[in-house]
């Protein structure tokens, strides 16, 4: 009636389960430590604080720095320095206008090279090689596979950005 693998089987199935039985896995949990005794602590006084120090005049700011610094210009057409850029507010779909020519760059936030994978779709040289962005600032860059600079930007404020291409073509982004 019982074949041989059938034979092996159960008796393999047994001593499995015996095995199983004498773990010490199943014994009771150890007991608990002993509970600490508590450590002695200093008396509180119940005295009121003394008042705060209070300025000459209660509502008097201190007096500007004078200012005795030069401090550097900007060169003549510089771009001025905007509100800093985070990386969400330039992530998206972004129209683009190079050198007349249109095409769009994709910009999701997902990290690759100099900072952020970029995906131009139909453009021309040199976007085509756009493989990443980065935003410093107020200023927006764009690299190519090879960390080299395509372009920089600048915010303009309203959304979208301009400047020029590192072979010194206007360049615009927009939404």
């Amino acid at each position: 009636m019982f074949s041989t693998k059938s034979g092996i089987f159960v008796v393999s199935l047994l001593s499995l389960a015996l095995a199983g039985c004498g773990s010490s896995r199943f014994s009771p949990a150890p007991a608990a430590p002993p509970p600490l005794t508590p450590a002695p602590s200093g008396t509180v006084s119940n005295t009121p604080l003394p008042p705060p120090s209070s300025p000459t005049a209660p509502n008097a700011f201190p007096e500007a720095p004078s200012q005795t610094t030069d401090v550097a210009a900007l060169e003549p057409g510089a771009p001025a320095a905007g509100p800093a850029l985070m990386p969400s507010s330039v992530a998206g779909v972004w129209n683009v206008n190079v050198a007349g020519q249109n095409c769009r760059v994709a910009t999701p936030q997902t990290k690759f090279g100099q900072g952020y994978r970029a995906g131009p779709l139909r453009c021309p040289a040199p976007l085509d090689g756009v493989k990443s962005w980065n935003v410093q600032g107020s200023q927006l860059t764009l690299y190519n596979e090879n960390g080299d600079v395509v372009a920089r930007l600048s915010s303009t404020g309203s959304g979208s950005f301009s400047g020029q291409t590192s072979m010194g073509q206007p360049i615009s982004l927009s939404r």
